[in-house]
């Protein structure tokens, strides 16, 4: 991948990314800069700028003395391995500004197998991409990491147990039910349970007989043998009476269901929760297991739980998944990042997974039926109810998965009404979009395939048609906004506003007590929305330190800030605000500070 000197320029005119980190390096390479190789491979990829300098308010352009010489100097010890211990594909480009020599390296993602990357042949001097900052690994980070890089997959790993005593012989014979069932599926009517588990690859030969796999233990478990490999819970389900929004830390659930059971109760159990709070009350036949009434919203919600179940990391005994439920949005949390990126998790096709056995299993019963994260179904779902798209954060660097399902409307009473009152006749796919765009003030082409479910071929011309009837603007090849036009005409329409605050990650992770003194200073400088050089400025800063840098990120992944401009998080015009959970907690920090 290359930077364009246009988008180069652009970079040093904004303020917050994660993907590109400036160095001065006038006259040599400074120590740092692998820390950041490091980081990048380890994380997403990115930019290694090298001849720009940091300012009070920005970033300078001041060159490089013999930039020839740097730039193969950098190149030749990047691939030895006595530094780098994993060979990258590094680019590079040489720009000119001013009359100023610019060195540009492009730092590609690690194969996971070949992670952590790390420096000097020391693996604990491996270093993740958190926000805008380079931070070193954590022992549980890299272990994570090392777990993921092995061709031998967890669920596939044996379980020293006696298979005749470790199983629920009720699950098997409830799995069997459903698997025989379901036609195609070969048929073992002669075989006993064991052998019924041995056939489905469940148990394997071993050199002391045969042995149940994680899996199998995963599966059907019995209490004692599932919490002797997993002693943590495999689920924590709440769910509150109230807006995401209005979540405080403290507040108390309606009801809660806590998993410590294999994955066939748990899967059951689950449902059983779900089914408490469903919009359309309907009856289970307990002998089939068959829905005589489906709720609206079952088949998002069913694809998520099982995902949830077959995609987490149950190598990871430090963290459990976690199902949040709200009157307007439910958070599904995953120990565990999808091997796969965002946009292949949406395009049909097989994908590599966590575990590869667990997966095979719950299909061959009719669940997760589509390849992947049975995402597809998800957004379809969602898709058809007419709800804003589902949101997804797939968190390599700190190893999570998350999908927010927010219940909202895109095409709603208001949106309607002001649609009605420009004159324009939209087909559907046409307005949903326009509607989005209108609440977002951005959109791009991956934007229009979720919202619509079309092709990007379709999805292009429903941007151009747009753009025909000037409701939109191009800002790139891929990417739009509302049309100023239309911006001001929406920013002056007395319609309701719509509170799109998700849940704070203090759900997870526990807490604002832990928020630097630089971190509360700014939370409180945000009660109005200020430019990044504005937050400097109240705060008194000369320059963005590194401390300023981390209490941004942090403030920004606790969801207690956010960008006014989402979507083009590098743009000149971008502000920082306090979010409805931040607004909440300036009460107690004005009696904290």
């Amino acid at each position: 991948m290359t930077i364009s000197q246009e988008e180069l320029l652009s970079r040093l005119n904004s303020y917050e990314w994660n993907d590109i980190e400036f160095k001065e390096a006038k006259k040599k390479i400074p120590k740092d800069a692998y820390s950041s190789v490091s980081a990048f491979a380890n994380t997403n990829g990115g930019y290694l700028v090298f001849g720009v300098k940091e300012l009070e308010k920005g970033y300078e352009p001041v060159g490089i003395q013999n930039a020839d010489q740097i730039q193969n100097d950098f190149i030749t010890t990047v691939r030895q391995k006595d530094k780098i211990n994993v060979k990258l594909d590094i680019r590079e480009n040489h720009h000119t500004i001013d009359g100023k020599d610019i060195l540009v390296f492009y730092i590609p993602e690690a194969a996971r197998k070949d992670k952590p990357v790390f420096l000097n042949n020391t693996p604990n001097r491996a270093f993740l991409r958190k926000g805008a900052c380079d931070v070193k690994c954590t022992p549980e980070e890299l272990m994570r990491m090392v777990n993921d890089a092995s061709t031998d997959r967890y669920d596939g790993q044996i379980a020293d147990f006696d298979p005749a005593k470790c199983f629920s012989t009720k699950d098997i014979d409830w799995y069997r039910k459903q698997y025989e069932s379901k036609a195609g599926n070969r048929s073992y009517e002669e075989a006993d349970q064991l052998e019924f588990l041995f056939q489905l690859g469940l148990i394997r030969d071993t050199k002391q007989g045969r042995k149940p796999t994680m899996a199998s233990i995963l599966l059907f478990g019995q209490d004692g043998y599932l919490r002797d490999i997993l002693p943590r819970p495999v689920i924590d389900c709440q769910r509150y009476g109230f807006k995401s929004g209005d979540f405080t830390s403290g507040e108390r659930w309606l009801d809660r269901t806590i998993c410590d059971y294999n994955l066939v109760q748990s899967l059951r159990a689950v449902l059983d929760w779900y089914y408490k709070f469903a919009e359309i009350p309907f009856e289970v036949d307990p002998k089939t297991m068959q829905r005589k009434d489906t709720p609206p919203d079952y088949k998002a919600f069913r694809e998520a739980i099982v995902n949830i179940l077959i995609h987490q990391d149950y190598n990871d005994h430090t963290r459990k998944a976690e199902i949040f439920h709200f009157t307007d949005l439910t958070k599904f949390w995953n120990p565990g990042d999808a091997f796969a990126d965002v946009e292949d998790l949406l395009t049909p096709g097989e994908k590599e997974v966590r575990n590869p056995r667990i997966v095979t299993a719950f299909r061959r019963i009719g669940f997760s039926e589509n390849a992947g994260w049975g995402l597809q179904d998800v957004y379809k779902n969602w898709r058809d109810l007419g709800n804003v798209p589902p949101k997804i954060n797939n968190n390599k660097a700190k190893k999570t998965f998350e999908l927010k399902l927010r219940k909202e409307l895109l095409l709603s009473e208001d949106q309607i009404e002001f649609q009605n009152s420009i004159g324009v006749h939209l087909s559907r796919d046409e307005a949903t979009v326009f509607a989005f765009a209108c609440n977002q003030k951005e959109i791009s082409l991956l934007d229009i395939r979720d919202i619509t479910g079309k092709s990007f071929s379709e999805s292009q011309k429903i941007a151009d048609k747009l753009i025909t009837q000037v409701l939109l603007s191009g800002t790139s090849q891929s990417r739009f906004s509302l049309s100023p036009a239309m911006a001001d005409r929406f920013k002056n329409h007395d319609g309701p506003t719509t509170d799109h605050e998700g849940v704070h990650d203090e759900v997870h992770e526990g807490v604002h007590d832990d928020l630097s003194n630089t971190a509360k200073r700014i939370l409180l400088a945000c009660q109005k929305a200020l430019s990044g050089p504005g937050i400097l400025t109240n705060l008194g800063y000369k320059s963005r330190t590194r401390n300023f840098r981390t209490a941004m990120t942090d403030l920004l992944e606790k969801e207690l800030i956010e960008m006014t401009l989402p979507d083009t998080p590098r743009s000149k015009n971008q502000k920082y605000r306090l979010t409805q959970t931040g607004l909440k907690l300036i009460e107690k920090l004005n009696n904290d500070i």
